[in-house]
């Protein structure tokens, strides 16, 4: 008998498990109502919820609408101007040719007339009409904005003038252009070639002469 009540003792564990599946039971219902808030069917839009959805999508689609054709528009403009910018460099080109033509022809003219003749009297008259013609392309230059860039006697100016080399001298003040090989053109206020000019110096100091022994 003592072993039997021994048995039994060792089975009184088992109302703990039941209060496990109890306090399970009272999680799942609790948890019920959220799990049914979840499920439930959202609030229904009001015929003027509706009319505003409606005329916002509208005017979504007229500002789409109207951004589409601003680039397109924007596109156009873009490829109208650069072909309008061709055409006018094209056209100032042409007309800048079209009047270095005559130049062309003297020329041609000077170089014929250089070759048929050689006497003195005749050569004076081909440099008279080379000159004539170096007038009249400087002319013509000077109508599209060319100016020269005289340097002579100038003081340099790094922004305008090219200096090849120094010459050493007392003539001139230091810094001083005291040759021009070749003269500089600007186009307007925008430099083109700067003019290459020799540059004065000071000249250097004679060596000191040794004390007589």
């Amino acid at each position: 008998m003592k072993k039997a009540d021994s048995h039994v003792k060792k089975m009184e564990p088992a109302p703990a498990a039941t209060s496990a599946v109890g306090t399970a039971a009272t999680t799942v219902a609790a948890a019920a109502p959220n799990a049914t808030a979840a499920t439930a069917p959202a609030a229904e839009v009001t015929p003027e919820q509706l009319a505003d959805l409606k005329a916002r999508a509208a005017k979504a689609d007229e500002h789409w609408d109207r951004l589409l054709r601003t680039a397109a528009d924007f596109e156009n403009f873009k490829k109208r101007a650069a072909r309008e910018r061709h055409e006018a460099a094209q056209s100032a080109t042409a007309a800048l040719v079209h009047k270095l033509l005559p130049v062309l022809d003297h020329l041609e003219m000077a170089q014929a007339a250089a070759a048929q003749n050689t006497q003195g009297d005749k050569l004076a008259a081909l440099q008279d009409g080379i000159a004539m013609t170096q007038q009249q392309l400087k002319g013509i230059l000077a109508e599209t904005g060319l100016e020269d860039v005289d340097a002579n006697g100038q003081a340099f100016d790094p922004m305008l003038h090219e200096a090849v080399s120094q010459l050493e001298t007392t003539e001139a003040p230091e810094g001083q252009v005291v040759q021009q090989i070749r003269k500089g053109y600007k186009m307007r206020d925008r430099l083109l070639r700067p003019a290459t000019v020799v540059v004065a110096k000071k000249p250097a100091a004679p060596p000191a002469t040794p004390p007589a022994a």
